[in-house]
């Protein structure tokens, strides 16, 4: 087998290809190296869809710039971190934050609400000033404050109005950490939440931040190998895509036992 070449001897769940709309991967970049990028790429390129730049990383990385542009040759699109812009709106700075997005080549902008106490109409002002810019925005929804949950009325009001102030995509906070926004404290889904957005009008829009294996694989088993998942580490790509094809335990289906009564196997 050549590089490049994939086996084929298995039959797996069909996954989409690039440019998709389901089966998202977004990644969050807390601050490699262009060289690691460069290294991961010819084994990652394929499956992933979103790179964002977390936090203030491309404010004080000097080859920001460089990535971006060997990102966008590999048809990855960039995004900026939410973190980011909440702090330009803290300075009264958006402006200056929207034209260094632009800048620096960025395709997307996050924006997000989850680290300040950012009126919800200054949020939806500032999704529907980076779309007119032309950038594909991803509205963060959640909070990382452990201390501040919404309820699930919450969730839903928020991201009908985020969605139809002009967001493509709908990020559902996780931090990354896993423990905040759609977790508990433990890293444990809170299955009211996710419920109620799941069944919501703007579902096909949902980024589940995701970054532990157990909720990549909870997410998987209940929504199938084509849901949206964020906040993936660079680590853990090639992972991520053995959980969406069934080829790790965490997501095998049960195998029906042979006709000589052979074991089953189970999810661990």
């Amino acid at each position: 087998m050549s590089a490049g070449q994939l086996p084929t001897f298995l039959d797996l769940s069909a996954r989409s290809t690039k440019p998709r709309r389901t089966g998202i991967t977004h990644i969050l970049d807390k601050g490699s190296t262009l060289a690691a990028v460069e290294a991961m790429l010819p084994s990652a390129t394929r499956y992933v869809d979103i790179w964002k730049l977390g936090f203030g990383t491309s404010y004080v990385d000097p080859m920001a710039a460089a990535k971006i542009a060997l990102l966008k040759t590999a048809g990855i699109k960039t995004c900026v971190g939410g973190t980011l812009l909440e702090i330009a709106w803290l300075r009264e700075r958006t402006e200056g934050f929207f034209a260094f997005a632009a800048e620096m080549g960025f395709d997307c902008v996050e924006v997000s609400d989850g680290a300040t106490d950012m009126p919800r109409r200054d949020k939806l002002a500032l999704i529907e000033r980076a779309n007119a810019l032309g950038f594909e925005v991803l509205s963060e929804v959640g909070s990382k404050d452990p201390s501040k949950r919404l309820s699930s009325v919450e969730w839903v009001s928020q991201l009908e109005a985020d969605a139809q102030a002009g967001a493509h995509w709908i990020v559902i906070e996780g931090r990354e950490s896993g423990t905040v926004g759609l977790y508990d404290e433990t890293g444990k889904v809170r299955n009211e939440v996710l419920h109620a957005i799941a069944r919501n009008q703007f579902s096909d829009k949902l980024i589940f931040e995701a970054p532990q294996r157990a909720q990549q694989a909870f997410l998987i088993r209940e929504y199938g190998p084509e849901v949206n998942l964020g906040n993936i580490l660079i680590d853990d790509v090639i992972s991520l895509e053995t959980l969406r094809l069934g080829l790790r335990a965490d997501t095998m289906q049960l195998l029906a036992a042979d006709e000589r009564g052979g074991a089953r196997l189970v999810h661990a």
